[in-house]
């Protein structure tokens, strides 16, 4: 029994075409990818990031440590933007909700920036540490530490990222929720 040969050719085509279904669209993504033609979700963080981040000396943090920090210095008396900074801090830090316990905020400041007893009472879980020498080499790491950044500091105790000063908390809310999603630590 002998098959015809338009039968063959048909169904040759029939076969390179279901091929062709399944192996067009990844040489199409190949080609998209390493051609360095198109790049998905090149930059995904709200924040920028420090490269390369740069780890802090040792013991300049208070404890609890292995946590994720969010860090803010003020220097001279907590004006409005402060207050509106650490308020933005203390709700990015609420929404992370059942996570919110591997976050800490720290504010270095002046002893004599604020009410430090009205502060605490509106920012219970807020980490002070006094400006002076002994925080001077953490603060020498930091990218303009006195333009009013928030820092982010991962477990490890390296500062990774920052926030401007008009930079929305939705933002930072964002980038954390990734990375707490993403790190095996902290």
């Amino acid at each position: 029994m002998s098959t015809s040969p338009n039968r063959d050719r048909r169904q040759r085509r029939i076969l390179i075409g279901v091929a062709l279904m399944f192996f067009a669209p990844l040489g199409v993504s190949f080609f998209l990818y390493y051609g360095r033609a198109w790049h998905p979700g090149s930059q995904v963080n709200n924040g920028e990031l420090i490269q390369p981040p740069r780890p802090l000396p040792q013991s300049a943090l208070p404890a609890p440590q292995h946590k994720w920090t969010m860090l803010y210095v003020q220097r001279g008396p907590c004006d409005e933007l402060c207050l509106r900074r650490l308020y933005d801090m203390r709700q990015v830090r609420t929404a992370l909700d059942r996570d919110m316990d591997r976050v800490q905020r720290v504010l270095i400041a002046n002893a004599d920036c604020c009410d430090m007893q009205k502060l605490h009472e509106m920012h219970p879980d807020l980490i002070t540490v006094p400006l002076g020498t002994a925080v001077e080499p953490l603060l020498a790491l930091l990218p303009a530490p006195n333009s009013q950044r928030i820092y982010l500091v991962d477990p490890l105790d390296n500062v990774m990222m920052f926030y401007a000063a008009d930079a929305k908390p939705k933002g930072m809310l964002e980038d954390l929720q990734r990375l707490l999603r993403l790190s095996q630590i902290g």
